[in-house]
């Protein structure tokens, strides 16, 4: 057998393989901040964190290093400000392939490159060498013979969309046609996919009003209070798969069909100034939870319901450089010295008890400035309404406290908070609770969310948040049964 047919059989391979568990969860790494972890610590945490899929925003040489033989799926990018040079000269994209994608395969996985960013919508001037800086960069991933294991993109703002509701009539900025029609052409000739970034936090904040929150945040709507597509009758339960399907009308509206589109970025800030009042960690853990388990459930969208949508989460630390107000600081999992503003983890709802958290270190207690009446009135309306359990602040349990109500009521929000965050619950109580990451356990008393909790969901079988672990599922068994099968037969033809 020659060399290329043993290569093509580990492409396939790898393919196949790499797909058996359908749509993936990553996540972005931002480095515009006063204190950067070192390379190997960040590799660290995505060890730690079972992360699979990372998204760099340039091609650091330090970061593919320590990333290598550790069989992370790694997707370098162009800078903008490199767009103009790679764009206008086929030898300086051989060479920026020769630099920063040859010299570290196989041992570090670099599977896709991201030309640019948001290219169209933030430096206009540099559309015209857009299309061709992907097809240099193509060309010398050819002659480098790297192309199967590669591939090229250039993600794109929802922006480019004016209008995305309803998707059916949705289309991309008609100024920018012939840009997009190139795009979408590359796409197809080489196998790539459209690459958008998805931020309901951008479009609900933009909204006022016109969208409820619960929309944006993939939580139940009320149902007299349903979002339909008038033109298909597609009911959208969450804004994330309406600007989905507004990207694949939009590349239908210019005769393109079966192009997959992958979330770039998607997410929500934690923290924000005194005019973002959403921008809360209340907000970002229930987006950022409820879109891991959209994706790994393989959930399609209405225009496209067999077409699971992988994305990557923005962003794994918060960037205090970044301009602009303060939520564009503060869309991290993690602080820059590696400390996590909230936990963010990931369990099927088949595999989830009423008990079962994803809120580890973060807590839900009584403001101590509160009115008395109004906590007695938050706690009753917690153990009895809201269904908490508490056992625990019964006379002679270990977090009962007799002259103590904020420390009682404290321990009911808490208990409430985390059994029903994700499907909608609030730490509000009539504006008597706030969020706090400093854990409130003392003694015997465990709080839930605390990493002394028995209902935390960081040990044990639980999957991470950042891709399926243990055995395979079902139809993940039946897909891989299946791709052995395909792998065999082929094998047959090449041998």
């Amino acid at each position: 057998m020659r060399t290329g047919k043993w290569e093509k059989i580990v492409l396939l391979l790898t393919f196949l393989f790499s797909s058996a568990s359908g749509a993936f969860i990553g996540i972005n790494i931002g480095t515009q901040m006063s204190s950067l972890p070192s390379a190997a610590e960040i590799v660290s945490i995505l060890k730690t964190r079972q992360i699979k899929h990372v998204r760099l925003f340039d091609a650091d040489h330090q970061m593919l290093n320590a990333l290598a033989n550790t069989g992370i799926e790694v997707m370098v990018g162009v800078p903008n400000d490199q767009l103009l040079r790679v764009g206008e000269s086929r030898s300086e994209a051989a060479n920026w392939i020769n630099k920063n994608v040859a010299a570290f395969v196989p041992a570090t996985n670099i599977t896709y490159i991201a030309v640019g960013n948001e290219v169209l919508t933030t430096i206009p001037n540099a559309a015209l060498v857009l299309v061709p800086a992907m097809q240099f960069l193509q060309s010398a991933l050819v002659a480098a013979n790297l192309n199967f294991q590669v591939k090229v993109s250039s993600p794109q703002s929802m922006d480019m969309i004016p209008k995305h509701f309803p998707p059916s009539t949705a289309t991309f900025n008609l100024s920018w046609n012939s840009v997009m029609y190139q795009y979408l052409q590359f796409l197809k000739n080489t196998g790539s996919s459209f690459m958008l970034n998805a931020q309901p936090y951008y479009a609900y904040a933009k909204g006022q009003g016109i969208f409820p929150l619960e929309y944006a945040l993939f939580r139940p709507l009320d149902p007299n209070n349903q979002i339909v597509d008038p033109n298909t009758n597609f009911q959208y339960a969450n804004m994330f798969d309406a600007m989905i399907d507004a990207a694949y009308y939009s590349m239908q509206s210019l005769n393109f069909s079966n192009i997959l589109v992958i979330v770039m970025a998607s997410g929500w800030p934690s923290l924000g100034g005194a005019n973002e009042p959403e921008a809360n960690i209340d907000n970002a853990l229930a987006y950022n939870s409820n879109l891991v388990r959209h994706v790994l459930n393989g959930s399609g969208t209405p225009s496209q319901p067999t077409t699971p949508v992988s994305a990557y989460v923005h962003e794994l630390f918060n960037e205090d450089l970044r301009p602009g107000p303060v939520s564009e600081k503060n869309w991290g999992i993690f602080a820059s010295n590696g400390t996590a503003v909230y936990s963010l983890t990931f369990g099927h709802l088949a595999e989830s008890s009423a008990e079962s958290t994803g809120l580890v270190g973060v807590f839900c207690v009584a403001n101590s400035s509160a009115d008395s009446n109004a906590l007695k009135k938050g706690l009753d309306w917690a153990c009895g309404p809201g269904s908490a359990n508490c056992t625990a602040i019964q006379q002679g349990q270990p977090c009962y406290e007799a002259d103590n109500l904020v420390a009682i009521a404290s321990y009911a929000y808490n208990d409430y908070y985390h059994r029903t965050q994700v499907s909608g619950g609030s730490c509000n109580f009539g504006s008597t609770a706030m969020i706090t990451t400093t854990d409130p356990s003392h003694g015997s008393c465990i709080f839930a969310g605390s990493s002394g909790s028995s209902t935390s969901s960081t040990g044990g079988t639980t999957p991470s948040a950042f891709g399926p672990v243990g055995a395979l599922s079902g139809a993940s068994r039946l897909q891989f049964v299946s791709s052995t099968f395909l792998v065999a037969f082929l094998l047959t033809f090449l041998v």
